[in-house]
């Protein structure tokens, strides 16, 4: 990935800052965005012992102006924009704990204004920066189908965001893939699941090798994945 410019959201915890570090280390110049700007600057710290290049950027997905911003930035630093992680989700409550008829109509706004609205931000001032074979990448789960108690607005989320994808990829020529890598331990996870280091080079995998034939507005899983790289 070297000569290329990879913008992640995100990026300052879980499964976006694994990937972001992974985007690093396979040679990418990474844009690293979150609110957290401490813990964001971590990540880039990170990635720069490594040997790889990363810069901060204090942006919050929801505000179409920081989105803006962060992606002209990106595209001043690389000339363009090669791959987007638009990885960046709350989730309010506990994993299974969060019935819909109990969600609040805050937390029910705010769930689909980051997880939905600021990937569909994120995507679109992506655009016009993004190199003519770039790759938009948006984390998603089995939650997006097949639904279960206790998931709430995140489950409603993310079965949005994988709508989006689908338009997406039928109104651009850019490559518009889910990324599903199971259940990752993260915040969102209550801590369950894979490490997320263990997963994030499904990301790498997807954002250079997979087929675009095959994955533009589809799924790139870990069963993908795992058969095409071993």
């Amino acid at each position: 990935m070297n000569d290329t410019t990879a913008v992640v959201t995100g990026a300052s915890s879980g499964i976006g800052a694994a990937v972001a570090r992974a985007l690093g280390r396979a040679g990418a110049t990474v844009v690293a965005c979150a609110r957290d700007g401490d813990a964001l600057q971590s990540v880039v710290n990170d990635i720069e012992r490594d040997g790889g290049s990363a810069s901060a950027v204090r942006a919050d997905v929801r505000d179409e102006l920081d989105m803006e911003r962060l992606m002209e930035t990106a595209a001043r630093a690389g000339g363009r924009i090669d791959v987007l992680v638009a990885n960046a989700a709350v989730a309010h409550g506990t994993p299974g704990e969060m019935p819909a008829p109990e969600d609040s109509y805050a937390a029910f706004d705010d769930t689909l204004r980051t997880n939905v609205r600021g990937v569909f931000a994120a995507v679109k001032e992506a655009l016009p920066h993004m190199a003519d074979d770039g790759r938009i990448l948006v984390p998603s789960g089995s939650i997006a189908r097949e639904a279960k108690p206790g998931m709430g607005a995140y489950a409603v989320s993310k079965a949005a965001a994988e709508a989006l994808v689908r338009q997406f990829a039928a109104d651009c020529d850019r490559t518009v893939t889910v990324v599903d890598p199971g259940l990752v331990a993260t915040d969102l996870t209550g801590g369950q699941g894979r490490d997320p280091d263990d997963v994030a080079d499904l990301f790498v995998w997807a954002a250079t090798d997979a087929d675009p034939a095959e994955f533009d507005g589809d799924i790139a899983d870990l069963k993908a994945w795992k058969r095409a790289t071993r």
